[in-house]
């Protein structure tokens, strides 16, 4: 009897030192795994870092050349991949996260507007229409139709007579984008760095585009737009499939085009191109946007985006 006792007790501190060894081993391991993980994570972030910075450094080049002599002012804004898309679930995603590549030439410079003034339009009547002075009556759906898909002047015309040049600016600044857009005797003006933060607005749904169920009915309508030899077609010839929707704007010699960019993979981002002088008239300045906004794409999103910088001089 005392001898299966000291057996049980040998067989029990055999037992806890093996078990022991096997969990300093398990710990050892994960150790091991975690060193392992945060290496290979190093080594994947700086990669996307180096990558990116590329493309930064690329597009960054090209834009500069694009807008060397004042005609042409370009903002570029990465919108990251939407939910569930091809591009989210790729390693691809964390190279192209929101807000991580901004890129902007010229983007300061007050330009004119043209009817891409009718953004401004737009996040205002928004913004009346949450504090209940704008409803969505046969008339108005009407106007705002007309004003966005066709690029029509009377609908917008109206509102910025009814409400006030004085109210809409002082909207516009307080949402920080450039003001004074609407002054007596010359032309609407604005920047490309000002309609993008407000298509980052509408696509984020922020802002005065909170309403959900209004923010897709304005999108909606720009996607219907049926000037479409600017963005959109460069960014087909990039991808064919990507869509756009965007809002242009033309006057004597002015050719303008904003807008939100979704490729074939579910990759998004803004872009806006304005544009004038060099004898422009009418949509003469479309293709030379069209091209711009092509090489854009394919910079930041092409086959060998960010393997290898290029001058574009």
């Amino acid at each position: 009897m005392k001898n299966e006792k000291v057996n049980f007790n040998i067989l029990r501190y055999v037992l806890i030192v093996v078990l022991s060894i096997g969990l300093l081993l398990c710990w050892v391991q994960h150790f091991k795994n975690s060193a392992t993980d945060a290496k290979s994570a190093q080594v994947n972030n700086s990669a996307v870092a180096k990558k990116r910075k590329i493309i930064k450094t690329n597009l960054t080049n090209y834009l500069n050349s694009v807008t060397d002599d004042g005609t042409v002012s370009v903002s570029f804004y990465s919108l990251g991949a939407k939910t569930g898309s091809t591009a989210a679930n790729s390693e691809s995603a964390a190279l192209y996260q929101k807000g991580s590549l901004q890129v902007e030439s010229n983007a300061h410079t007050a330009q004119t507007a043209a009817s891409t003034y009718k953004l401004f339009i737009t996040a205002y009547l928004m913004k009346q229409k949450m504090q209940g002075n704008f409803t969505w009556s046969s008339s108005n759906a009407d106007g705002f139709y007309r004003m966005i898909v066709n690029s029509e002047n009377d609908f917008a015309e109206t509102q910025l007579a009814s409400y006030g040049k004085t109210a809409i600016n002082s909207f516009i600044s307080g949402q920080g984008w450039y003001s004074p857009v609407f002054q007596d005797g010359i032309a609407a003006q604005t920047t490309s760095y000002s309609l993008q933060l407000l298509l980052a607005q509408l696509d984020a749904g922020t802002g005065p585009f909170k309403n959900s169920s209004d923010r897709a009915k304005i999108l909606k309508l720009m996607g219907k737009q049926v000037y479409r030899t600017g963005i959109p077609t460069g960014v087909n010839e990039a991808d064919a499939g990507t869509t756009v929707t965007d809002k242009v704007g033309f006057l004597n010699d002015t050719n303008n085009d904003a807008g939100i960019v979704t490729l074939p993979n579910g990759q998004k981002y803004i872009l806006v191109i304005m544009t004038h002088g060099h004898n422009q008239s009418g949509f003469s300045g479309f293709p030379k946007i069209a091209k711009i906004a092509k090489t854009v794409q394919t910079i930041v999103y092409g086959q060998n985006a960010g393997e290898k910088v290029q001058s574009y001089n």
